[in-house]
């Protein structure tokens, strides 16, 4: 398995499914998997490291750890940034991003459908296998950001709130990228995925990570999966606070019920457009 700091407690997802991958797809993943994590020799890792950071835009100034002191490409694929490296936006009634990557969609709920990309609705109620249940979702807005392969692959809790519930849902491996959802419908609600309720001083919300072609690994830190579903004891964490991470793929999407009162959720970037870890997702207005 990928290297891991060793004050962090991880879990993986199941591989077994009721939309299975198929063998070949299997296969391609375990290899894949294998693959990344095999230790590379020394000599080898920086030019390895800087010739995947080329093809793939990788800004190598704000990896917090030498080239070479990563022992495998999936440890580089997990690599922490600099301290400083992204900002939090903590002003009230500010969602930030909880990752870097690219949103693809945000939709308000109606009729208990989401949009997986361009005019391509699926059940949310589907994707979220059952977390959540008992919170009312219609009206609510939905934001869904892509990770590349250059993006950093750590996704922070984006409030003070406590993480109450992961479940481990297991299904299919297809890719995830942009102009297989085109073609692909209801992908996010039939690979493997990990959805996790959090609950803040506004209420909850549920954050979906999802697995995709290639390991597809999913790790929850300090739960592992077979406490998949609420947990005994609820974890406490502060915004910016590490939440999971990715050992290659994928996509994140947040479920926001609708907030109380006179308020609703304005989304304040713009499809197609890159967004970093920390910057203004949303905010609530009147």
């Amino acid at each position: 398995m990928a290297s891991v700091s060793p004050s962090t407690s991880t879990s993986s997802a199941s591989a077994s499914t009721r939309a299975p991958a198929t063998p070949f797809k299997r296969a391609m993943s375990l290899a894949a998997g294998w693959l990344a994590d095999r230790r590379l020799p020394r000599p080898l890792r920086e030019p390895l490291f800087r010739a995947y950071s080329r093809a793939y835009g990788v800004d190598l100034a704000e990896v917090r750890l030498e080239l070479a002191e990563h022992p495998s490409f999936a440890a580089f694929f997990v690599r922490r940034l600099r301290d400083g490296a992204r900002r939090w936006n903590a002003a009230p009634g500010v969602l930030p991003s909880p990752c870097d990557g690219t949103v693809q969609a945000f939709d308000r709920i109606e009729k208990g459908t989401i949009l997986q990309a361009k005019g391509r609705p699926y059940e949310v109620r589907e994707l979220l296998g059952g977390v959540g249940e008992d919170i009312e979702l219609e009206g609510g807005t939905s934001w869904t950001i892509y990770l590349s392969p250059r993006d950093y692959h750590r996704v922070h809790c984006p409030l003070d709130a406590e993480l109450v519930e992961a479940r481990w849902l297991p299904g299919a491996r297809h890719s995830v990228a942009p102009k297989v959802l085109l073609a692909r419908p209801k992908v996010f609600s039939i690979n493997e995925r990990v959805v996790m309720r959090l609950e803040g001083a506004d209420g909850p919300l549920l954050l979906v990570m999802v697995g995709a072609l290639n390991v597809g690994r999913i790790r929850v830190v300090g739960v592992d999966a077979e406490q998949s579903g609420p947990l005994a004891e609820p974890r406490r964490l502060a915004l910016g606070d590490e939440l999971a991470r990715f050992e290659l793929g994928s996509t994140v999407v947040l479920v926001a019920p609708p907030s109380s009162g006179a308020r609703r959720w304005s989304t304040l970037v713009e499809l197609a457009r890159p967004i970093r870890m920390g910057e203004p997702l949303a905010r609530l207005e009147r």
